[in-house]
């Protein structure tokens, strides 16, 4: 069977200010969307290593680190960039139309 993908729309683009995140919780997704340079880029909220909201952590650059452990992530790519972190981030693939920004996921 062929998957599909649905968009949901998350914030406008002034909803994040640039070098900044913030956190959307919809349709049973915790997620943090970040601005960089005027590039949005959207990844799972919470660190893989442990309870921490990564759209409360220290953006440098393409890197956010975690307010937790101060692990790291690159936003662009889910990478793990510094330890304590092991785990890759879950990224989503951006849209954004007009004002609005999306993601879009493969429906199950």
């Amino acid at each position: 069977m062929e998957k599909t993908c649905a968009r949901i729309a998350l914030c406008r683009k002034g909803d994040v200010a640039e070098g900044q995140a913030i956190r959307i919780e919809k349709n049973g997704f915790v997620l943090a969307v970040f601005n960089l340079e005027g590039e949005y880029f959207v990844t799972d909220d919470t660190c893989t290593h442990g309870p921490g909201s990564l759209s409360e952590g220290c953006i440098d650059g393409d890197t956010v680190e975690c307010d937790f452990h101060n692990g790291a992530f690159n936003i662009r790519t889910g990478e793990v960039v510094a330890p304590p972190c092991m785990i890759p981030l879950k990224t989503y693939p951006v849209t954004v139309e007009d004002d609005e920004v999306s993601i879009n996921v493969a429906d199950e």
